[in-house]
């Protein structure tokens, strides 16, 4: 499989991506449906506003920002080997979007894209595609002539694909998602050369850390991971784990932390939580916006409220019901859910100010 890239001007498609200010009701009064994205009116102190998908794009996943734009996922509905949806879209689109919600540029890019992150010092996306096998990696500069380039992976050795991309002391990182291996890599390094993503294993699924809560607290423990998903980067104003690269074990309901990704298994800890987590985003400022994609609704929230310097904000996806946004405590994993905010169904999340350097955003 390979990717392909159609490059595909949209400002003049603002009336398919118009822009619709609305606010969020209390969790008790919720319709099952995604009407609460269209209630007008602004409850508990939260503005939401929900920029549209444009044209037949849907699902989207994760998002993330590149200087003044912001930049979503759409999978498209194709499926996580890359297989051709009920409809027949075979490539997600990646769609460009001004702080404002103008829609501008999208890529076309083949199978179902997981990951997706910004580069800032390359001035570039990162993304990988199919997270349970079939899986690549890709670089897109949205101001070059020629703005994809596709690797094919060498050294990805745990049976299954590729999931969520950070960038973590000057180096790439990536989740070995659906692994078949239990001794198999949890994380790798990535290095790119020519055509060629070659992958570095980092820590492996069965790897040991230090419990950082639950009946083991204390005490060192193996991880026995079978969901290892997103990745993010523990901003310098968190209360706790500052700097550190955030593994969530959706399906394990496990956070791991690690400082350093060349150490081995020596510095792990592990922070169980309740229910399965997805994307988490940390709030430096209390002027900052947090973007919600919500596959359920088809749109990206823009969400200014309330949020407190140091929150942790996670997507929560339990076993059964709906996804809600919920507040983490890095203390001891406690998940406080977001009453106002129970209309939307969260699934990628990104924290950003609102000035045009995006790198105070990570």
């Amino acid at each position: 499989m390979t990717f392909d890239l159609v490059h595909i001007r949209r400002g003049s498609l603002l009336a398919l991506g118009a822009i619709v200010s609305v606010g969020v009701l209390a969790a008790s009064s919720l319709p099952a449906s995604a009407d609460g994205h269209r209630d007008p009116k602004r409850a508990a102190g939260y503005t939401v506003t929900a920029f549209a998908a444009v044209g037949t794009e849907s699902k989207p996943d994760d998002v993330t920002r590149l200087g003044a734009h912001i930049y979503v996922a759409f999978q498209n509905g194709v499926g996580p080997l890359g297989e051709t949806s009920p409809t027949g879209a075979s490539s997600s689109t990646v769609q460009e979007y001004g702080l404002d919600g103008h829609p501008g540029r999208a890529w076309q890019v083949t199978g179902k894209v997981d990951g997706l992150t910004a580069d800032d010092e390359g001035h570039r996306l990162l993304l990988t595609a199919n997270e349970d096998g079939n899986s690549r990696f890709s670089t897109l500069t949205p101001d070059a002539s020629q703005p994809l380039q596709t690797y094919t992976y060498s050294g990805l050795t745990h049976g299954g694909g590729t999931d969520a991309i950070s960038v973590f002391h000057d180096r790439i990182v990536v989740t070995a998602s659906a692994p078949t291996d239990a001794a198999g890599p949890a994380l790798y390094t990535v290095h790119l050369n020519g055509s060629t993503a070659t992958l570095t294993p980092e820590f492996t699924d069965n790897a040991t850390a230090a419990a950082l809560n639950g009946p083991l607290s204390g005490q060192r423990t193996a991880l026995g991971l079978t969901d290892p998903d997103s990745n993010t980067v523990v901003p310098r104003s968190a209360p706790r784990f500052r700097g550190d690269l955030m593994l969530t074990a959706q399906g394990d309901r496990q956070l791991i932390f690690t400082d350093s990704v060349t150490a081995g298994d020596q510095n792990l800890q592990v922070l169980s939580v309740s229910e399965p987590l997805d994307d988490t985003a940390f709030i430096e400022r209390s002027s900052q916006t947090l973007w919600i994609t919500d596959p359920t609704a088809n749109t990206i929230d823009a969400v200014t409220g309330p949020f407190q310097p140091g929150q942790a904000i996670s997507s929560v996806t339990p076993d059964t019901g709906p996804a809600y946004l919920a507040t983490l405590n890095l203390a001891d994993g406690k998940l406080s859910p977001i009453p106002a905010l129970a209309a939307i169904a969260p699934k990628g999340l990104l924290v950003t100010s609102n000035r045009a350097n995006s790198t105070e955003d990570r």
